[in-house]
């Protein structure tokens, strides 16, 4: 019986508690490569990712040894907003195992604590986890597998995969051999690693379920707005391609290790299935491949350099094969066409069924997304088509997501406004007239909250900020002038509902 996964809830944020929105992301290694310890190459048709044949056995004792000492513990500290019920809304699945004591009967800044898992990629002290584990934190603290503490930094975040790099200032660190994802097989055995409720250096075993897993979990909306589409062709797009796992994940585990019997790291365990909030017998990892891509365009440049071919996308089945008129039932069938498409310049058609790229067969969206999503900008690929029930081969030259091949460089204050997760508006004359009785001569409404850090402070819709920093900003331009340059900074806002504007809310955080 095919799962209903609406069915479930799906638990993005298996760390002990869910932080949202980013730190400053930067990199002060400009053009630096991460040096990875990786796996030689093995076949991969007859060998499992161990580099054994399939159905070999292999050693737990081996993998646990080689893995753990490369996998630490992250607590984050953030401080939030209570609402404006004196109390924070934390849905009920949420409550279940953090507990009531996020109920705030203040409307004060309130400090928590969050915690997670991480893996070092590198011995100077690069470290890769989950977005969802650093983001909205004001600081973080590593605790290495020999109980030595270090506050990181955040090198950088992709939200659209929910991977991350932080960094320690340390040497000679034991660091993880990066395996090869491609070659796992369905059914090899794997075992987890990390710290599911603060219990450190745990370690479980399992079976590799599935592969290519896209559950439309990265993307979605904290505030329960829907989904974003896998096939949408712009930053945001989520990359979806989980390895399934049955190893037992519990909340605390995201950003640990998924490795093979030989210690290689195959996958970054992020997300649990379960009605409950804890293990129910699914859990899924971001593949090594995605990792090792992402933390080195993160490391190098700040941002992800992420090829696309701008086409919108959906999966076949015969059904959708027989409403769509093609002659094939396996494959992504190709919708539409973005502005400046690369997929179109190249010579694809609307209504094309793609089935291969780079000679590799193309049975979903996720396994597509992740074909392309492995390029840069400006790299080819061979993608096949099924035209008119024959293939077709075309060389396409993907492009970046503003439809050019260059490397684009991270904006800054972009960065910044989208770490805050909000949109800001301008003030209405008559809204600037309302104020002005209060002896205020203006203000930014928050005109929506997708996530980031105004999503952790409580702030609600409509909300008005009037300072920052104790200096009145009266428009969105002097907002934004006012958090320039304040990476890495505490900033405070200070603001009032225009339902209650005797009631001046102060928050603040580290941008």
């Amino acid at each position: 019986m095919k799962t209903n996964w609406k069915g479930l809830v799906l638990v993005g944020l298996i760390s002990s508690a869910s932080t949202l929105a980013g730190f400053k992301l930067f990199s002060d290694n400009d053009g630096k490569d991460v040096i990875f310890k990786e796996a030689p190459a093995e076949s991969i048709t007859r060998f499992t990712s161990t580099g054994t044949p399939v159905g070999a056995p292999g050693d737990f004792v081996y993998a646990a040894e080689a893995t753990t000492p490369t996998v630490v513990h992250i607590k984050s500290t953030m401080t939030r907003q209570a609402s404006r019920g004196g109390g924070q809304q934390i849905p009920d699945i949420f409550r279940d195992f953090f507990g009531d004591e996020f109920e705030g009967g203040s409307r004060g800044p309130q400090s928590q604590e969050a915690s997670g898992s991480g893996v070092i990629i590198s011995s100077d002290g690069y470290i890769v986890t989950n977005n969802h584990v650093v983001e909205g934190a004001q600081e973080l603290e590593v605790t290495l597998h020999n109980k030595s503490k270090f506050r990181a930094k955040v090198i950088g975040t992709d939200p659209s995969t929910d991977i991350a790099v932080i960094k320690v200032e340390a040497k000679e660190l034991p660091a993880v051999t990066l395996g090869n994802s491609d070659a796992v097989k369905v059914g090899e055995w794997v075992v987890a690693v990390g710290n599911p409720f603060n219990l450190e250096s745990t370690v479980t075993a399992g079976i590799v379920s599935a592969k290519g897993r896209g559950l439309g979990i990265i993307g979605q909306s904290r505030r329960g707005r829907g989904v974003t589409p896998a096939s949408a062709a712009s930053v945001d797009s989520p990359l979806e391609s989980f390895i399934q796992t049955d190893a037992v994940v519990n909340p605390g585990n995201s950003g640990g290790a998924l490795v093979n019997l030989k210690g290689e790291l195959i996958g970054i365990n992020t997300a649990i299935a379960s009605p409950t909030g804890s293990f129910a017998g699914y859990a899924f990892a971001v593949p090594s491949s995605i990792v090792k891509k992402v933390s080195s365009d993160l490391i190098k440049f700040g941002n992800v350099q992420r090829g696309y071919l701008g086409i919108a996308l959906d999966d076949l089945d015969s059904r959708k094969a027989e409403e769509y008129g093609v002659k094939v039932n396996d494959g992504v069938y190709v919708r539409e066409f973005t502005e400046n498409s690369a997929a179109k310049a190249g010579g694809v058609n609307k209504g094309d069924v793609i089935v291969k790229v780079d000679g590799v067969n193309i049975h979903s969206i996720p396994e597509l997304q992740q074909s392309i999503g492995l390029h840069k900008p400006g790299d080819k690929v061979s993608l096949t088509v099924n035209r008119d029930g024959k293939e077709k081969e075309l060389d396409i030259t993907l492009r970046n997501r503003t439809g050019g091949s260059d490397i684009l460089k991270r904006d800054e204050s972009a960065a910044i406004m989208n770490a805050l997760g909000a949109q800001f508006g301008n003030l209405s004359d008559q809204e600037k007239q309302r104020l002005s009785r209060y002896k205020l001569d203006g203000g930014v409404k928050v005109v929506s909250i997708d996530g980031g850090k105004f999503a952790r402070s409580q702030v609600e819709e409509g909300f008005i900020i009037t300072k920052v920093n104790g200096k009145p900003v009266r428009s969105v331009k002097e907002f934004q002038a006012a958090i320039a340059g304040k990476e890495e900074s505490m900033v405070q806002f200070e603001g009032l509902y225009p339902d209650a504007p005797y009631d001046v809310y102060s928050f603040g955080f580290r941008l």
